[in-house]
């Protein structure tokens, strides 16, 4: 069944909460969360899976207004079957022809990634919207890795970004890996970054122990972290996946 695209929801839990938690946890994240502002992120809203997960591989390895017009133009080329607004399903998306996805602008392995996911979700390896919000943030992974071009980055996106899940910590996330190296590690915001000035993984989440249970939302500052030190916004999504 097609579903309408929703608006962006707050996410369901507390910020005001959390932001307390790390800043009393974590002094120095603290400073940073004051000197960053507010907690701004939103949710898709009422968003399936497969509709989230289409996005990610739309949008992988491509900036975000080039994969945002691709994606558009995927989503319209279902207007006549589906409606206009309305999210194509996975059983649309199978039974399209391959010159349809590939005039939105799509590379022949992210045509492969879709049908994989499309037929996944059909045959419940993607689990629903309803079962996969009662399942653990590594059960997501563990299943939803199971689809072609979908690795563990990609899911933690979704968990953050989709779910709203409040402890996500995306080590591999070049963004969050360079704010905390500015945040912790003493790296200057006009530095040109090199793989050494960059934590390792062990490194980022001992210092994240103690932001737990708010992991996501300290990683969240971390990407903003490197908007104060560049002037310009760096959005999820710069991964080594």
């Amino acid at each position: 069944m097609a579903r309408t695209i929703h608006r962006p929801r707050r996410p369901p839990y507390d910020p005001d909460v959390a932001i307390a938690q790390l800043s009393a946890a974590d002094p120095k994240l603290g400073r940073l969360i004051e000197r960053a502002g507010p907690f701004t992120l939103r949710l898709a809203s009422s968003q399936s899976p497969f509709d989230a997960l289409v996005k990610s591989i739309v949008y992988q390895q491509l900036h975000g207004r080039a994969a945002a017009t691709i994606h558009q133009r995927m989503l319209d080329s279902f207007q006549q079957i589906c409606g206009v607004g309305v999210h194509p399903s996975a059983q649309h998306l199978l039974d399209c022809p391959n010159e349809q996805l590939r005039s939105a602008g799509l590379s022949k392995n992210k045509m492969l990634a879709l049908r994989d996911l499309a037929a996944k979700t059909l045959d419940g390896t993607v689990p629903t919207l309803a079962r996969i919000r009662r399942m653990s943030d590594e059960d997501v992974i563990e299943r939803l890795t199971q689809v072609r071009g979908i690795g563990r980055w990609t899911v933690e996106m979704f968990l953050m970004f989709r779910l709203g899940r409040p402890d996500v910590l995306p080590v591999s996330d070049y963004g969050v890996r360079k704010g905390f190296a500015l945040t912790f590690l003493r790296l200057k915001p006009s530095a040109k970054v090199t793989p050494a000035d960059l934590p390792s993984p062990e490194v980022m989440r001992r210092r994240a122990r103690r932001w737990e249970p708010w992991r996501s939302v300290a990683s969240w500052y971390m990407w903003r972290a490197c908007d104060l030190a560049n002037g310009t916004a760096l959005s999820p999504g710069a991964t080594n996946e």
